[in-house]
Protein backbone atom coordinates (compact mmCIF):
# COMPACT_ATOMS: atom_id res chain seq x y z
CA UNK A 1 0.00 0.00 0.00
CA UNK A 2 2.76 2.57 0.97
CA UNK A 3 5.11 2.18 -2.68
CA UNK A 4 5.82 4.99 -4.99
CA UNK A 5 4.18 5.56 -7.98
CA UNK A 6 5.98 8.31 -8.84
CA UNK A 7 5.04 11.79 -9.31
CA UNK A 8 0.98 12.53 -9.26
CA UNK A 9 -0.18 15.50 -8.48
CA UNK A 10 -3.64 15.73 -7.52
CA UNK A 11 -5.71 18.25 -8.59
CA UNK A 12 -9.33 18.53 -6.92
CA UNK A 13 -10.64 22.31 -7.56
CA UNK A 14 -10.56 25.45 -10.57
CA UNK A 15 -8.47 26.99 -7.44
CA UNK A 16 -5.89 24.69 -7.60
CA UNK A 17 -5.79 24.40 -11.14
CA UNK A 18 -5.54 27.74 -11.48
CA UNK A 19 -2.43 28.57 -8.80
CA UNK A 20 -0.23 26.13 -10.43
CA UNK A 21 -0.45 27.32 -13.53
CA UNK A 22 -0.01 30.73 -12.38
CA UNK A 23 3.08 29.54 -10.55
CA UNK A 24 4.39 28.47 -14.01
CA UNK A 25 3.31 24.77 -14.83
CA UNK A 26 3.15 24.46 -18.05
CA UNK A 27 3.53 20.30 -18.48
CA UNK A 28 0.53 18.31 -16.80
CA UNK A 29 2.10 14.92 -17.11
CA UNK A 30 1.44 12.68 -13.78
CA UNK A 31 -1.61 15.27 -13.18
CA UNK A 32 -5.62 13.53 -12.11
CA UNK A 33 -7.74 16.61 -12.19
CA UNK A 34 -10.99 15.31 -10.93
CA UNK A 35 -15.07 16.79 -11.29
CA UNK A 36 -13.27 20.32 -12.30
CA UNK A 37 -15.14 22.83 -13.80
CA UNK A 38 -12.52 23.70 -16.94
CA UNK A 39 -15.22 24.82 -19.54
CA UNK A 40 -13.72 28.57 -19.22
CA UNK A 41 -10.21 27.20 -19.14
CA UNK A 42 -9.86 26.08 -23.37
CA UNK A 43 -7.41 29.51 -24.24
CA UNK A 44 -5.06 27.91 -20.77
CA UNK A 45 -5.27 24.48 -21.75
CA UNK A 46 -4.18 24.91 -25.07
CA UNK A 47 -1.22 26.62 -24.08
CA UNK A 48 -0.08 23.70 -22.19
CA UNK A 49 1.36 20.32 -22.53
CA UNK A 50 -1.43 17.54 -21.66
CA UNK A 51 0.00 14.43 -22.77
CA UNK A 52 -0.09 12.13 -19.44
CA UNK A 53 -2.15 14.73 -17.60
CA UNK A 54 -5.83 12.68 -16.63
CA UNK A 55 -8.94 14.50 -16.52
CA UNK A 56 -12.03 12.59 -14.89
CA UNK A 57 -15.35 13.48 -14.69
CA UNK A 58 -14.44 17.19 -15.32
CA UNK A 59 -16.45 19.87 -17.92
CA UNK A 60 -15.26 20.57 -20.97
CA UNK A 61 -16.24 23.96 -23.74
CA UNK A 62 -16.98 22.22 -26.72
CA UNK A 63 -14.46 20.53 -28.63
CA UNK A 64 -12.04 20.69 -25.90
CA UNK A 65 -12.09 17.29 -24.26
CA UNK A 66 -11.24 15.53 -28.23
CA UNK A 67 -8.08 18.18 -28.72
CA UNK A 68 -6.97 17.08 -25.10
CA UNK A 69 -7.42 13.44 -25.81
CA UNK A 70 -5.65 13.95 -29.41
CA UNK A 71 -2.65 15.74 -27.75
CA UNK A 72 -2.47 12.62 -24.83
CA UNK A 73 -4.49 13.23 -22.49
CA UNK A 74 -7.21 10.84 -20.73
CA UNK A 75 -10.27 11.70 -20.07
CA UNK A 76 -12.56 9.96 -18.37
CA UNK A 77 -16.59 11.15 -18.54
CA UNK A 78 -18.70 11.82 -15.43
CA UNK A 79 -20.85 8.64 -14.88
CA UNK A 80 -23.95 10.22 -13.68
CA UNK A 81 -25.34 6.78 -12.57
CA UNK A 82 -23.87 5.96 -9.54
CA UNK A 83 -24.53 7.93 -6.56
CA UNK A 84 -21.01 8.48 -5.61
CA UNK A 85 -18.51 10.37 -6.94
CA UNK A 86 -16.55 7.71 -8.46
CA UNK A 87 -13.31 9.92 -8.86
CA UNK A 88 -13.17 11.36 -5.19
CA UNK A 89 -10.05 12.11 -4.04
CA UNK A 90 -10.70 11.54 0.06
CA UNK A 91 -11.67 9.43 1.98
CA UNK A 92 -15.26 9.42 3.48
CA UNK A 93 -16.28 11.17 6.78
CA UNK A 94 -19.48 9.88 8.33
CA UNK A 95 -21.30 13.18 7.67
CA UNK A 96 -20.96 12.59 3.92
CA UNK A 97 -22.17 8.93 4.04
CA UNK A 98 -25.00 10.17 6.56
CA UNK A 99 -25.88 13.03 4.86
CA UNK A 100 -29.52 12.55 5.19
CA UNK A 101 -32.30 11.11 7.26
CA UNK A 102 -34.07 9.28 7.78
CA UNK A 103 -30.86 6.40 6.75
CA UNK A 104 -32.50 4.98 3.58
CA UNK A 105 -32.51 8.60 2.33
CA UNK A 106 -28.46 8.67 3.04
CA UNK A 107 -25.62 8.71 0.83
CA UNK A 108 -25.26 5.41 2.07
CA UNK A 109 -28.60 3.65 1.67
CA UNK A 110 -28.69 4.93 -1.62
CA UNK A 111 -25.27 3.70 -2.38
CA UNK A 112 -25.91 0.37 -1.17
CA UNK A 113 -29.45 0.25 -3.08
CA UNK A 114 -27.47 1.19 -6.06
CA UNK A 115 -24.88 -1.49 -5.48
CA UNK A 116 -27.30 -3.94 -5.47
CA UNK A 117 -28.97 -3.33 -8.91
CA UNK A 118 -27.81 -5.73 -11.69
CA UNK A 119 -26.85 -2.56 -13.72
CA UNK A 120 -24.67 -2.57 -16.92
CA UNK A 121 -20.96 -2.32 -17.86
CA UNK A 122 -20.97 1.53 -17.32
CA UNK A 123 -22.49 0.69 -13.41
CA UNK A 124 -19.91 -2.11 -12.96
CA UNK A 125 -17.27 0.68 -14.46
CA UNK A 126 -18.18 3.11 -11.88
CA UNK A 127 -17.55 0.68 -9.33
CA UNK A 128 -14.35 -0.20 -10.34
CA UNK A 129 -13.35 2.90 -10.93
CA UNK A 130 -14.75 4.27 -7.71
CA UNK A 131 -12.84 1.50 -5.34
CA UNK A 132 -9.80 2.79 -7.57
CA UNK A 133 -9.97 6.34 -6.50
CA UNK A 134 -10.68 5.04 -2.75
CA UNK A 135 -7.48 2.66 -2.75
CA UNK A 136 -5.51 5.62 -4.10
CA UNK A 137 -6.96 7.78 -1.30
CA UNK A 138 -6.56 5.29 1.13
CA UNK A 139 -2.41 5.19 0.52
CA UNK A 140 -2.23 9.00 1.24
CA UNK A 141 -4.25 8.31 4.27
CA UNK A 142 -2.36 5.58 6.06
CA UNK A 143 1.36 7.21 4.51
CA UNK A 144 3.47 7.65 7.81
CA UNK A 145 1.09 6.38 10.23
CA UNK A 146 1.38 3.06 12.16
CA UNK A 147 -2.22 1.05 12.25
CA UNK A 148 -3.12 -1.41 14.12
CA UNK A 149 -6.18 -3.65 13.28
CA UNK A 150 -9.04 -4.94 15.35
CA UNK A 151 -11.06 -7.28 14.31
CA UNK A 152 -14.51 -8.66 15.61
CA UNK A 153 -17.97 -9.82 15.21
CA UNK A 154 -20.71 -7.33 14.93
CA UNK A 155 -22.76 -9.08 17.25
CA UNK A 156 -21.40 -7.23 20.42
CA UNK A 157 -23.87 -4.76 21.22
CA UNK A 158 -24.06 -1.44 23.02
CA UNK A 159 -24.40 -1.84 26.92
CA UNK A 160 -22.71 -5.69 26.85
CA UNK A 161 -18.96 -6.51 28.35
CA UNK A 162 -17.69 -7.33 25.26
CA UNK A 163 -18.60 -4.26 23.87
CA UNK A 164 -16.97 -2.01 26.55
CA UNK A 165 -13.90 -4.48 26.35
CA UNK A 166 -13.40 -3.92 22.50
CA UNK A 167 -13.47 -0.06 23.16
CA UNK A 168 -11.12 0.05 26.20
CA UNK A 169 -8.78 -1.77 23.82
CA UNK A 170 -9.22 0.95 20.67
CA UNK A 171 -8.85 3.45 23.92
CA UNK A 172 -5.51 1.91 24.91
CA UNK A 173 -4.12 0.90 21.47
CA UNK A 174 -5.07 4.77 19.88
CA UNK A 175 -2.71 6.16 22.51
CA UNK A 176 0.19 4.71 20.18
CA UNK A 177 -1.33 3.84 17.04
CA UNK A 178 -4.31 4.13 14.74
CA UNK A 179 -6.99 1.71 15.11
CA UNK A 180 -8.03 0.26 11.95
CA UNK A 181 -11.60 -2.05 11.56
CA UNK A 182 -14.14 -3.39 9.43
CA UNK A 183 -16.04 -0.41 9.83
CA UNK A 184 -19.41 -2.33 10.83
CA UNK A 185 -21.19 -2.31 14.25
CA UNK A 186 -20.50 -4.25 17.60
CA UNK A 187 -16.69 -4.67 18.08
CA UNK A 188 -15.76 -2.76 15.04
CA UNK A 189 -18.01 0.50 16.23
CA UNK A 190 -16.39 -0.04 19.70
CA UNK A 191 -12.66 -0.23 19.16
CA UNK A 192 -13.29 3.22 17.09
CA UNK A 193 -14.61 4.80 19.26
CA UNK A 194 -12.40 3.97 22.06
CA UNK A 195 -10.01 5.27 19.42
CA UNK A 196 -11.56 8.36 18.69
CA UNK A 197 -11.59 9.39 22.96
CA UNK A 198 -8.55 10.48 24.38
CA UNK A 199 -9.45 10.63 28.39
CA UNK A 200 -10.94 7.68 30.20
CA UNK A 201 -14.27 9.92 31.46
CA UNK A 202 -14.95 10.49 28.19
CA UNK A 203 -15.19 6.45 27.42
CA UNK A 204 -17.61 5.37 30.19
CA UNK A 205 -19.51 8.64 29.00
CA UNK A 206 -20.20 7.59 25.43
CA UNK A 207 -20.39 4.01 26.47
CA UNK A 208 -23.37 5.22 28.95
CA UNK A 209 -24.77 7.59 26.24
CA UNK A 210 -25.07 4.61 23.25
CA UNK A 211 -26.12 1.65 25.55
CA UNK A 212 -30.04 2.71 25.93
CA UNK A 213 -29.62 1.81 21.96
CA UNK A 214 -27.91 -1.59 21.73
CA UNK A 215 -28.36 -2.70 17.84
CA UNK A 216 -28.89 -1.60 14.79
CA UNK A 217 -32.21 -3.49 14.89
CA UNK A 218 -34.56 -3.03 14.04
CA UNK A 219 -33.88 0.68 13.83
CA UNK A 220 -30.80 1.95 12.14
CA UNK A 221 -31.84 5.52 12.52
CA UNK A 222 -32.45 4.65 16.21
CA UNK A 223 -28.78 3.31 16.41
CA UNK A 224 -27.51 6.11 14.28
CA UNK A 225 -28.39 8.72 17.01
CA UNK A 226 -27.07 8.67 20.14
CA UNK A 227 -23.96 7.96 17.99
CA UNK A 228 -24.20 11.32 16.03
CA UNK A 229 -24.89 12.83 19.47
CA UNK A 230 -21.66 11.52 20.69
CA UNK A 231 -19.77 11.96 17.67
CA UNK A 232 -20.69 15.92 17.88
CA UNK A 233 -19.28 16.42 21.40
CA UNK A 234 -15.34 15.23 20.08
CA UNK A 235 -13.72 18.30 19.61
CA UNK A 236 -10.43 16.75 18.77
CA UNK A 237 -10.84 12.79 18.04
CA UNK A 238 -7.64 11.27 17.70
CA UNK A 239 -7.54 9.55 14.43
CA UNK A 240 -9.12 6.08 13.47
CA UNK A 241 -9.71 4.69 9.93
CA UNK A 242 -12.55 2.02 8.78
CA UNK A 243 -12.70 -0.19 5.90
CA UNK A 244 -16.00 -1.21 5.85
CA UNK A 245 -18.06 -2.48 2.62
CA UNK A 246 -21.71 -2.48 0.68
CA UNK A 247 -21.72 -5.78 0.19
CA UNK A 248 -22.58 -6.10 3.62
CA UNK A 249 -25.33 -3.48 3.41
CA UNK A 250 -27.87 -4.89 6.43
CA UNK A 251 -24.59 -3.66 8.52
CA UNK A 252 -24.35 -0.07 8.58
CA UNK A 253 -20.92 1.78 8.54
CA UNK A 254 -20.25 2.94 12.41
CA UNK A 255 -19.62 7.24 12.92
CA UNK A 256 -16.84 7.07 14.89
CA UNK A 257 -13.60 6.28 12.77
CA UNK A 258 -12.24 9.99 11.43
CA UNK A 259 -11.55 8.55 7.85
CA UNK A 260 -13.78 5.79 6.19
CA UNK A 261 -12.99 3.83 3.25
CA UNK A 262 -15.92 2.22 2.14
CA UNK A 263 -15.58 0.05 -0.96
CA UNK A 264 -17.89 -1.80 -3.27
CA UNK A 265 -16.17 -4.99 -3.61
CA UNK A 266 -15.35 -6.67 -0.83
CA UNK A 267 -12.64 -9.02 -1.87
CA UNK A 268 -10.44 -6.16 -2.46
CA UNK A 269 -11.67 -4.35 0.71
CA UNK A 270 -10.90 -7.51 3.17
CA UNK A 271 -7.38 -8.11 1.21
CA UNK A 272 -6.25 -3.74 1.94
CA UNK A 273 -7.85 -4.41 5.73
CA UNK A 274 -4.90 -6.90 6.73
CA UNK A 275 -2.20 -5.15 4.14
CA UNK A 276 -2.63 -1.75 5.97
CA UNK A 277 -1.71 -2.97 10.15
CA UNK A 278 1.88 -2.73 9.72
CA UNK A 279 1.63 -2.66 13.55
CA UNK A 280 -0.17 -5.91 13.89
CA UNK A 281 -3.47 -7.59 14.32
CA UNK A 282 -5.64 -8.18 17.90
CA UNK A 283 -8.72 -10.50 16.72
CA UNK A 284 -11.25 -10.31 19.48
CA UNK A 285 -14.44 -13.15 19.61
CA UNK A 286 -15.94 -13.30 16.36
CA UNK A 287 -18.15 -15.61 13.88
CA UNK A 288 -17.05 -16.29 10.39
CA UNK A 289 -15.77 -13.45 8.76
CA UNK A 290 -13.79 -12.92 11.54
CA UNK A 291 -12.12 -16.08 11.44
CA UNK A 292 -11.32 -15.86 7.77
CA UNK A 293 -9.83 -12.63 8.69
CA UNK A 294 -7.62 -14.93 11.38
CA UNK A 295 -6.55 -17.30 8.69
CA UNK A 296 -6.40 -14.78 5.95
CA UNK A 297 -3.63 -12.65 7.86
CA UNK A 298 -2.12 -16.06 9.02
CA UNK A 299 -1.26 -16.72 5.21
CA UNK A 300 0.48 -13.54 4.64
CA UNK A 301 2.28 -13.94 7.50
CA UNK A 302 3.43 -17.53 6.65
CA UNK A 303 4.79 -16.34 3.36
CA UNK A 304 6.21 -12.84 4.68
CA UNK A 305 9.67 -12.83 5.22
CA UNK A 306 10.96 -11.39 8.71
CA UNK A 307 10.75 -7.64 8.01
CA UNK A 308 7.07 -8.32 6.85
CA UNK A 309 5.48 -10.58 9.33
CA UNK A 310 3.17 -8.53 11.63
CA UNK A 311 2.15 -9.72 15.08
CA UNK A 312 -0.98 -11.73 15.47
CA UNK A 313 -3.00 -11.67 18.83
CA UNK A 314 -6.16 -13.47 19.40
CA UNK A 315 -8.10 -12.47 22.67
CA UNK A 316 -10.39 -14.93 24.82
CA UNK A 317 -8.12 -17.88 25.68
CA UNK A 318 -11.45 -20.01 26.12
CA UNK A 319 -12.90 -19.01 22.82
CA UNK A 320 -9.96 -19.57 20.80
CA UNK A 321 -9.81 -22.83 21.98
CA UNK A 322 -12.92 -24.30 22.57
CA UNK A 323 -15.45 -22.42 21.50
CA UNK A 324 -14.19 -21.82 17.92
CA UNK A 325 -10.75 -23.42 17.97
CA UNK A 326 -8.86 -21.66 15.74
CA UNK A 327 -5.85 -21.54 18.18
CA UNK A 328 -4.61 -25.07 17.87
CA UNK A 329 -4.13 -24.73 13.71
CA UNK A 330 -2.71 -21.41 13.50
CA UNK A 331 -0.08 -22.17 16.92
CA UNK A 332 0.28 -25.57 14.31
CA UNK A 333 0.71 -23.56 11.44
CA UNK A 334 3.12 -21.30 12.91
CA UNK A 335 5.13 -23.82 14.24
CA UNK A 336 9.25 -23.88 13.06
CA UNK A 337 8.59 -20.63 10.94
CA UNK A 338 9.82 -16.93 11.49
CA UNK A 339 5.93 -16.15 12.54
CA UNK A 340 5.57 -18.31 15.24
CA UNK A 341 7.09 -15.84 17.84
CA UNK A 342 4.63 -12.96 17.05
CA UNK A 343 1.13 -14.89 17.02
CA UNK A 344 -0.39 -15.11 20.44
CA UNK A 345 -3.13 -15.71 22.59
CA UNK A 346 -4.06 -13.52 25.07
CA UNK A 347 -6.84 -13.31 27.95
CA UNK A 348 -7.76 -9.74 28.16
CA UNK A 349 -7.54 -6.40 26.02
CA UNK A 350 -5.46 -5.14 28.42
CA UNK A 351 -2.80 -7.79 27.78
CA UNK A 352 -2.91 -7.78 23.76
CA UNK A 353 -2.46 -3.83 24.23
CA UNK A 354 0.45 -4.11 26.05
CA UNK A 355 1.59 -6.68 23.39
CA UNK A 356 1.14 -4.71 20.51
CA UNK A 357 2.92 -1.80 22.39
CA UNK A 358 6.09 -3.61 22.45
CA UNK A 359 5.70 -5.20 18.70
CA UNK A 360 7.68 -3.56 15.90
CA UNK A 361 6.14 -2.77 12.85
CA UNK A 362 5.95 -4.80 9.65
CA UNK A 363 7.65 -2.61 6.57
CA UNK A 364 5.31 -2.48 3.55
Amino acid sequence: MRRSRGRVVQIGSLADFDRRVAAGATRLSGWRVRSVDLSARSEVLAELRVAGATFLGCTFAPGVEERLAAAGALVLPALTIAPVDVYRSALYTPEELYDATPYARSLDARAYAWSQTPGGADDALARSLHDHAVDEALQEWVRGRRLVGVMGGHAAQRGEPGYADAARLGHALGATHVVATGGGPGAMEAANLGCALPADGDLDTALAALAGVPSFRPSVDAWLEPALAVRAGLTDPRPSLAIPTWHYGHEPSNVFATAIAKYFRNAVREAILLEVCDAGIVFLPGAGGTVQEVFQDACENYYADESSIASMVLVGRTYWTETLPAWPLLQALARGRTMESRVHLVDTVADAAALLAQAPAARL
